[in-house]
C-alpha cells in the first residue's frame, strides 16, 4: 500500500506539505477515491501570507480529479486552519483546487477544453458527466481567472459586433481584441447604451490608446465609437460593405427590369445571380451569356462594374 500511495502522490504532484494516506478503489462503482492528509508544520495565512501555526482541521472536503483509467476519481482530504495573530482563524489553500472549488485545477482545465470543442455547454457537461449548472459554473470561474490574468495595455485595434442568439430578434454587442482573438466583453441589446456599456470595460486610459474600431455601419454603433473613443478611426469591415454593394446592383437591377419589361425587353430575365456572383465564380456556360450582358448598354451593368472596381480598395498600399 505504501508503494500504491506513493504512485498515487506522484500521479497527484503532491508537495512536501501533503501526503497520500489511503486510497480506495470502487471496481462496481468505477470510482476511486484518495485520501490525503497534511504532514503538519507551519501554515501560511491566506490572507496576509504570513507564517503561523495550525489552530485545528476543517471538516473534509472532496474535490473530482481528472479521471484515472476511466474512473471517476475523488480527492479527500481535511485541510488545515491557520491561527494567525493578525487575521484570526483561516482555512488554509491547497495546491490542486482553486478556493470555494469542488474541482481540482486540472479537472477544470481539461474541462475547458471540452466545453471549448463541443457545440454547446450540455453537451459537454454529458461528456464531463455533470449537469449544465456545474459546467457554466466552471466556465465562469475560467472566465473570471481570465479577466485577472488579462492586460490591455497593447490593444489598439478592437472590434464591435453584434450576434443573434435563440429565436426571434435577440442580440447581444461584443467587444473584442482584434490582434489576439480575445473578447472583452458580451452585453445584452445592440443599442448605443449596450454598445457604450461595452467600451465602459476599458479602462479610460486604455480607450485612450485605441487607436481603429472595426464594426458594421450600424448607427449606434458608430455614435458610441464616436462619443467613447473620438480619436479612434471608424473602419468598416468588408463583409458589410460588399453586402450593401450587392443590395445596390440588385436593386438597380430590379428597377431596370421592371422598366425593360414595359418594352417587351427581357434582358435581364433570369439574370439576378450572375450579377451577384463574381465574375471568376460563373461556370463555364453561363460566362459567355454574361460577357454579353457586360457589354450591352445597361445600367445593371455600369452598376456591376462600379461594384467590382471597388474590389481594388482591399489590395491597395499607398507607396
Amino acid at each position: 500500500m505504501n508503494e500504491l500511495n506513493a504512485h498515487y502522490a506522484l500521479l497527484l504532484g503532491l508537495n512536501e506539505s501533503w501526503e497520500v494516506a489511503d486510497v480506495a478503489v470502487d471496481p462496481e462503482g468505477q470510482r476511486v477515491e484518495i485520501q490525503l492528509a497534511h504532514r503538519g508544520g507551519k501554515l501560511v495565512c491566506p490572507k496576509c501570507r504570513g507564517a503561523c501555526p495550525q489552530a485545528d482541521l476543517a471538516p473534509e472536503r472532496t474535490w473530482r480529479y481528472l479521471d484515472l483509467m476511466q474512473f471517476e476519481t475523488l480527492l479527500r482530504a481535511r485541510v488545515p486552519r491557520s491561527d494567525c495573530k493578525s487575521c484570526g482563524v483561516k482555512t488554509t489553500t491547497v495546491p490542486w483546487a482553486g478556493k470555494h472549488s469542488r474541482f481540482t485545477l486540472l479537472f477544470e482545465a481539461f474541462a475547458i477544453k471540452v466545453i471549448q470543442a463541443c457545440h454547446s455547454l450540455k453537451q459537454a457537461a454529458n461528456l464531463l458527466r455533470l449537469d449544465w449548472d456545474t459546467a457554466h459554473m466552471i466556465m465562469g470561474r475560467a472566465v473570471e481567472r481570465g479577466l485577472v490574468r488579462r492586460s490591455l495595455e497593447e490593444v489598439k485595434y478592437v472590434g464591435v459586433d453584434e450576434k443573434s442568439f435563440l429565436k426571434g430578434q435577440n442580440y447581444v454587442s461584443v467587444l473584442t481584441d482584434l490582434e489576439q482573438g480575445r473578447v472583452f466583453e458580451v452585453v445584452p441589446g445592440r443599442n448605443v447604451e449596450s454598445a457604450v456599456e461595452l467600451w465602459k470595460s476599458l479602462p479610460d486610459s486604455q480607450r485612450k490608446r485605441v487607436k481603429v474600431v472595426a464594426m458594421d455601419m450600424w448607427q449606434p454603433f458608430i455614435q458610441a465609437a464616436e462619443e467613447m473613443v473620438p480619436k479612434a478611426d471608424i473602419v468598416f469591415d468588408k463583409f458589410h460593405i460588399s453586402k450593401h454593394l450587392n443590395e445596390a446592383v440588385d436593386k438597380v437591377s430590379r428597377q431596370e427590369h421592371k422598366r425593360l419589361l414595359q418594352t417587351d425587353d427581357d434582358s435581364l430575365k433570369g439574370t439576378r445571380q450572375l450579377w451577384l456572383d463574381a465574375a471568376t465564380n460563373l461556370p463555364e456556360p453561363k460566362r459567355e451569356e454574361f460577357d454579353t450582358l457586360k457589354k450591352a448598354d445597361l445600367k445593371t451593368a455600369k452598376a456591376w462594374a462600379l461594384k467590382e472596381n471597388f474590389r481594388i480598395f482591399w489590395t491597395y498600399h499607398n507607396t
